[in-house]
C-alpha cells in the first residue's frame, strides 16, 4: 500500500499556493494523487480544477475544518 505525498500549504503565502498545488498536480502520473493540507476550504481551487481540467482530476475531502482541511487530489488512471 502506498501513501500519497502530502502538500501542506498553510505556511505558504496565499499568492503562491495555487501555483504550488497546480505544479504538484501536473507532476502526477496517471492513477497517482497527493494530499493537500490547507487552512481553509479550498473550494475556489476545486472550481478552477473543474474549469481547466474537466474529467481529468479527482477531489476527495479527507477532513473538513474548521481549522484544517485535507483533500486528496488525484489524476485518474488512463
Amino acid at each position: 500500500m502506498t501513501t500519497d505525498p502530502q502538500l501542506d500549504v498553510r505556511s505558504e503565502p496565499p499568492a503562491r499556493r495555487h501555483t504550488l498545488i497546480l505544479d504538484t498536480y501536473h507532476a502526477l502520473a496517471p492513477g497517482a494523487g497527493f494530499e493537500l493540507v490547507n487552512d481553509h476550504d479550498p473550494k475556489p481551487l476545486y472550481y478552477q480544477f473543474d474549469a481547466e481540467y474537466t474529467d481529468q482530476f479527482t477531489w476527495d475531502y479527507l477532513e473538513e475544518g474548521p481549522e484544517v482541511w485535507r483533500v486528496r487530489i488525484g489524476r485518474p488512471a488512463a
